[in-house]
């Protein structure tokens, strides 16, 4: 079954992963400012030295509140948020955590907000206030509390991806390569990190030991390319991904990798460019290695459509409710997701797909 929800223009053409793909250019914010309060931190401090080496200009505020974001418009609010930089420290609501299932069993932040333009972008609606991209100075602390939500002598597992890339900013800030050399020290707890970014070189040498799984988010050109601005190109990720993956010896990371497609859409020809996706990762991952897959079809809510189309009032995403059926959650909240029939279809085509292709390789979820 081929449902067209999104229309696309381009052209089904073969990629080499291997080859040579541009890396994307790291986000440079034009504004970069820090709290008193994120001042007063080691970690703070570490992440000013870092700005400054880049030659950042940098703003000391002289309250911990963060003013200068709003425009006239939503879309203007947006636009300076997403070229700003917060060092703050997070809130002690931060540390009670959440369990994040089936991503992992518990959420942890070193930052909020994303420097991507992703058009169907899961946070919005989320997080409360201007998307300013906020990273966190008591990071120390933020590790030390994790010890809290251990459970006794079984795996535990943490995500720090909910809110944020974290790699998209780790120049800036270092603060992901301190999470793995710290669960690196850590028996039976476990980091899951996901991103559309791909400069890894920094992460390739540290201590892991096995306890951070890398993923890369991905899905089929039409979308990639339409919707992800931004971000480095799935080419990029891929090469990304396998040299987290080889090993040391060979001149990788030896990590446990994984893949995130998502958010899967049945546009025209969907099954055509899935599977394109699906031979350029095994073109990447042409060797043993320790891999998982996450399989997220495309949804939304009535507060995420209002704040998308803030955010991007010419975008071209399907967010039409006629073509959805509802789900709620046990809130009682509402979201839009694909038909029955149509999510059948897809499932079963990824399903069989990464069966014939990667048959060691785990399927953590479909959703």
């Amino acid at each position: 079954m081929e449902t067209s929800v999104l229309a696309s223009s381009h052209a089904i053409a073969p990629s080499t992963p291997q080859s040579k793909a541009p890396s994307a250019r790291l986000w440079m914010p034009e504004r970069v400012v820090f709290t008193p309060s994120a001042l007063k931190e080691a970690w703070g401090q570490q992440i000013l030295s870092r700005v400054q080496a880049l030659g950042l200009p940098v703003e000391e505020l002289a309250r911990d509140r963060l003013t200068g974001l709003r425009g006239e418009t939503e879309r203007e609010t947006y636009d300076i948020s997403k070229r700003t930089l917060a060092v703050v420290n997070a809130p002690p609501s931060q540390l009670k955590l959440s369990p994040i299932p089936p991503s992992a069993d518990w959420q942890f932040h070193l930052a909020e907000g994303c420097p991507a333009h992703c058009q169907y972008c899961y946070l919005a609606g989320s997080l409360q206030g201007p998307p300013v991209i906020r990273a966190y100075a008591n990071l120390p602390q933020i590790l030390d509390n994790l010890a809290r939500y251990k459970k006794p002598e079984q795996p535990t597992s943490f995500e720090v991806s909910c809110y944020t890339d974290p790699l998209g900013i780790e120049h800036l800030t270092g603060s992901l390569a301190e999470c793995i050399r710290y669960f690196g020290t850590r028996e039976n707890e476990y980091l899951r990190w996901v991103s559309k970014f791909d400069a890894v070189d920094g992460l390739l040498d540290l201590p892991h030991h096995g306890r951070t799984r890398c993923r890369a988010s991905v899905n089929a050109s039409p979308v990639s390319r339409q919707f992800e601005g931004g971000t480095a190109s799935v080419v990029a990720r891929l090469q990304a991904l396998r040299k987290l993956a080889l090993p040391k010896e060979q001149g990788g990371g030896g990590y446990p990798v994984g893949l995130v497609i998502a958010p899967i859409m049945p546009m025209e020809d969907w099954e055509q460019h899935y599977t394109q996706l699906l031979d350029d990762i095994q073109a990447a991952l042409d060797f043993d290695c320790d891999l998982t897959f996450e399989l997220i079809s495309h949804r939304f809510t009535p507060v995420s459509k209002e704040v998308l189309q803030t955010w991007y009032p010419h975008s071209k995403l399907d967010m039409d409710e006629a073509s959805r059926t509802t789900k709620r959650n046990k809130f009682g909240g509402i979201k839009y997701v694909y038909p029955t029939d149509v999510m059948k279809d897809l499932r079963q085509f990824f399903e069989r797909s990464l069966a014939q292709r990667f048959p060691n390789a785990h399927i953590l979820y479909w959703t």
